[in-house]
């Protein structure tokens, strides 16, 4: 049993796994996971720990530092930030793994759990599979002390606990470091949506800090209001602003800062894919390919292919686009919910990052946004989410793959099919792309259809 997910751990906070005791026992084995992997006897394993602004944020950190300590493990507490500085400031601090306390883009009330190495980069399934196999044995010993559950080896080697007072300037100039030295952007009006999150106090900074004109939206936060109707997820206050404000450009965070959208002048939206396209063809840094997802659009795909990038997808998340990169040597890759990977210049998603490089081929070339992405059309797409009583696979049944196969022979060149079981529901999801419009539409429910009478 593994209790991480695609993005760590995540769920309600008060509800297993993100409870309080549960969160204790994953500091401590995770710190005897770390202790177990050092190398050096004579270095005490530390930790860096970061949030978004949950109220619940609060608790979990706490958790989270006593069980590190009662492994015997060094912390260095960050504050909210953004994800990605969390993985920066892992590397930064040479520690030997990162800690983001965040449920990203969900709600207030959910809160999870994301590990990075001590490289910045996502852990890897090996750890990842040796935290779980101690959690699952401290979770099935049943009654027991606590010191059986837990137990101190030597109270004399307890970790400490330190506070870092300077970690929100460290990533500023991180993410200004990023862009080219040559240029600033004292030309442009930007507003930014911060989601209530993460980024509320760094985002502004940065873009004020090279020169913008920011106008800050829903950077207030309070605790529950983080992700409310604002950010990546709900970009249309972000377009409206854009238009109300004259701007020349928005961006929009999620809330832990590693997703971007943006919008052009025109107050359209540009999701991950119409980012991608502009820093393959027009970025600072050439590309030799792009790494995309299942939930790329054909649209970037046939894009590329066009400016001879190549282009590959993987599985859906984005630790599966970081491995694609790494297998290929390729330095640019994302997902259309806007994690962009530009590993010339982080380790990590970073949407503060993504936003600067693509305000530099703003600049680089004196063209707006709605100019930059001209030579990328999307394909029209329509997705049918199946509720069934119970899930099952569709891909077992012979009369529904003989029905997927015909409908891929039609797309074939113009379009793709997109068959996918939800991970956390007994739901199939049906995606179609198609140059046509109406062919995507009828197909999709024609399909979902088809999949409702055959599964119940």
């Amino acid at each position: 049993m593994s209790y991480f997910g695609t993005d760590g751990i995540r769920g309600k906070f008060g509800k297993m796994p993100i409870t309080p005791d549960f969160i204790l026992k994953l500091g401590y084995v995770t710190g005897r996971v770390l202790i177990e992997n050092n190398d050096n006897p004579e270095r005490k394993p530390s930790v860096v720990i970061g949030k978004d602004t949950r109220l619940s944020g609060y608790v979990i950190e706490g958790a989270l530092q006593a069980g590190f300590n009662a492994a015997g493990v060094d912390v260095h507490m960050l504050g909210p930030l953004p994800t990605p500085a969390i993985a920066h400031l892992t590397r930064s601090f040479n520690a030997d793994a990162g800690v983001v306390i965040s449920a990203s883009h969900n709600p207030y009330y959910d809160n999870g759990i994301k590990l990075f190495s001590g490289d910045g980069k996502k852990l890897t399934d090996e750890m990842q599979n040796a935290i779980s196999q101690k959690m699952k044995d401290i979770m099935t010993i049943a009654n027991a002390d606590d010191d059986l559950m837990m137990p101190i080896l030597d109270p004399a080697k307890l970790g400490k606990n330190h506070r870092i007072d300077d970690a929100k300037g460290r990533y500023i100039e991180f993410c200004k470091g990023s862009f080219p030295y040559q240029y600033d952007l004292s030309h442009l009006t930007v507003v930014v949506d911060c989601a209530n999150g993460a980024g509320y106090s760094v985002a502004p900074r940065v873009l004020r800090e090279l020169g913008a004109n920011v106008i800050a939206i829903n950077n207030t936060p309070d605790g529950i209001n983080i992700n409310e109707n604002c950010g990546s997820t709900h970009p249309e206050g972000l377009q409206k602003a854009v238009l109300e404000h004259e701007a020349d450009v928005g961006i929009a965070l999620d809330g832990d800062g590693d997703r971007i959208v943006m919008v052009n002048e025109a107050g359209e939206l540009v999701d991950g894919d119409g980012i991608l396209y502009v820093l393959a063809t027009q970025g600072q840094t050439p590309v030799a390919g792009v790494a995309g997802t299942l939930m790329t659009n054909m649209g970037l795909e046939l894009a590329l292919k066009a400016a001879n990038i190549a282009f590959t997808r993987a599985k859906v998340g984005d630790r599966y686009v970081m491995q694609e990169l790494d297998a290929n040597g390729w330095i640019l890759g994302g997902e259309p919910s806007g994690h962009i990977l530009c590993l010339d210049k982080s380790r990590t998603g970073d949407a503060i990052i993504a936003a600067l490089q693509v305000l530099a081929v703003m600049q680089s070339q004196g063209k707006a946004l709605s100019e930059l992405t001209a030579g990328f059309e999307v394909l029209p797409q329509k997705l049918v989410n199946v509720r069934l009583a119970k899930m099952q696979d569709p891909f077992e049944h012979e009369e529904l793959v003989t029905a997927f196969d015909k409908a891929r022979a039609t797309l074939e060149g113009r379009g793709r099919l997109l068959i996918r079981q939800s991970g956390t529901e007994p739901m199939i999801r049906v995606m179609v792309e198609s140059d046509d419009e109406i062919e995507c539409d009828v197909m999709a429910n024609d399909l979902a259809k088809h999949i409702q009478a055959v599964l119940g």
